[in-house]
């Protein structure tokens, strides 16, 4: 059987953020990610939480994000393919995931695997459909004569339309440097998804 959950670069990453974390907070952190999953538009944990755990996890925000990524696409990936769980686990220990890490996984999906898949099953949504993306640089000068100091985003436009509408809908976001890193990272899931599913 080929193996469903590939090991793009943002993976490679991940696995070795969540190969440090202890087995039973990682556990306690899985059963979170599925409870929320199906949940659309929700983050799975407060800004709040998500300090503690970086307290707690040892991680910084980066890290954090990409752990939490991973684990909820590789759920995703065990969902779209109906993985049973021995072979998860397998596949997990393939991208180098620790045997107790991938256990857990493998654990978690058996007990709770059937109830997500109709919840997610439920929870399906007609989104926008993306017509088109521009972009432009800003460079933001400082106010005072004394700085020198340049801060520099990108400004991406997202042209947005209903699949029954003609009226379009344009989205204006705003990233510096490091969150416009976050958003590659998540894309770069996104389309390993993707790949995965053609």
């Amino acid at each position: 059987m080929t193996s469903t959950i590939k090991e793009t670069q943002s993976i490679k990453e991940a696995v070795n953020f969540i190969n440090t974390i202890d087995v039973n907070k990682f556990s306690r952190l899985l059963s979170r990610i599925i409870q929320k999953l199906h949940v659309k538009g929700e983050r799975t944990f407060s800004e709040e939480e998500e300090q503690k755990l970086q307290a707690a996890l040892t991680l910084d925000k980066h890290a954090l994000n990409l752990v939490l990524e991973t684990t909820a696409f590789i759920l995703e990936q065990a969902v779209y393919h109906s993985i049973k769980p021995a072979s998860l686990q397998q596949q997990l220990e393939e991208i180098h995931l620790n045997s107790d890490k991938a256990e857990v996984f493998s654990q978690a999906w058996a007990s709770a695997g059937p109830e997500l898949v109709e919840k997610l099953k439920r929870s399906t949504f007609a989104p926008k459909k993306l017509d088109y993306v521009s972009w432009q640089l800003n460079l933001q000068m400082a106010q005072s004569s004394q700085a020198r100091m340049k801060s520099p985003s990108a400004v991406l436009q997202l042209g947005l339309r209903n699949e029954d509408s003609e009226v379009q809908e344009n989205i204006f976001v705003e990233f510096n440097h490091q969150q416009l890193l976050e958003f590659y990272d998540k894309l770069e899931i996104v389309q390993g998804q993707l790949d995965s599913l053609t």
